[in-house]
């Protein structure tokens, strides 16, 4: 319950980087293999985005339909990246773990030096934008298709790797939409819980969710992100998401090493 607390709060400092590390913790501490780890990181992440999207959907933060494009592409494609993750070897699984988790810390290294990287991003007028009349997006086929390819990505990373997929909804939205911060985190939480339904049931039904070491981190992943929340509008600021980047690269070539020397012990 303490590894999924480590999850949750985690989720609620950065808004992306829970899943990321749920694998990770539930590898190097439980010992279990990659495939093994992902769907309980998937129940963690998205019982713990569940809530704050519920929580963010009352503030008003959450855009619902954008949610519901992004989610709807990524629950298509969450179940084939579950029956991927149980064909592919875990040598080569963990290796392609360790080429993601070291993307996503590069990314989330840069956003954080770069003060400005939204206005950046936001150069050229973004597909998505919202009628400043009525505060909703203004949908044409450029923002759908942005969205859909998003969540896309997301449903395919969520399955095979047990991953959330915030590190790639929340610079999509950063880059394709003109929402705010909050925004962007809450509606990332919305579609990370959508996803990870769809991941989750294929899962539990190819037989491969360990139910008992699931339930406890998914609770304490849920209940550090509700503690999480307050304590995010104190210590969340570039300086964390830095120490995170760092972190998560310096995992990453753990795991990478590890992988490779499955793959040349098999």
């Amino acid at each position: 319950m303490s590894l999924g607390a480590l999850v949750g709060l985690t989720l609620a400092l950065t808004g992306a980087g829970g899943g990321i590390l749920a694998v990770p913790l539930l590898v190097f501490s439980l010992h279990l293999g990659l495939a093994e780890s992902a769907p309980v990181g998937l129940l963690a992440v998205g019982m713990a985005s569940a809530v704050g999207a519920v929580l963010g959907l009352r503030e008003g933060r959450v855009r619902y339909r954008a949610a519901m494009v992004i989610g709807g592409a990524g629950m298509l494609l969450a179940p084939l990246g579950v029956w991927l993750a149980q064909r592919v070897p875990n040598g080569p699984l963990t290796v392609i773990f360790a080429l993601v988790l070291g993307w996503s810390a590069r990314g989330m290294y840069l956003r954080s030096r770069t003060v400005h990287s939204a206005q950046v991003a936001r150069a050229t007028q973004p597909p998505c934008v919202r009628n400043p009349c009525t505060g909703r997006f203004v949908w044409t086929r450029p923002c759908t298709m942005a969205l859909a390819s998003t969540g896309m990505a997301s449903g395919m990373l969520s399955g095979l790797l047990g991953v959330g997929g915030g590190f790639v909804i929340v610079p999509a939205l950063t880059r394709y939409s003109d929402l705010g911060a909050d925004s962007i985190v809450s509606t990332s939480l919305a579609v990370i819980a959508l996803v990870s339904v769809s991941g989750v049931a294929s899962a539990t039904l190819h037989g491969s969710m360990p139910w008992p070491i699931a339930w406890p981190f998914a609770v304490g992943a849920m209940v550090a992100l509700l503690a999480g929340r307050r304590l995010a509008e104190r210590f969340s600021g570039p300086t964390l998401q830095r120490s995170f980047a760092v972190l998560s690269a310096m995992v990453s070539l753990v795991l990478l090493a590890r992988g490779v020397s499955a793959i040349g012990g098999g």
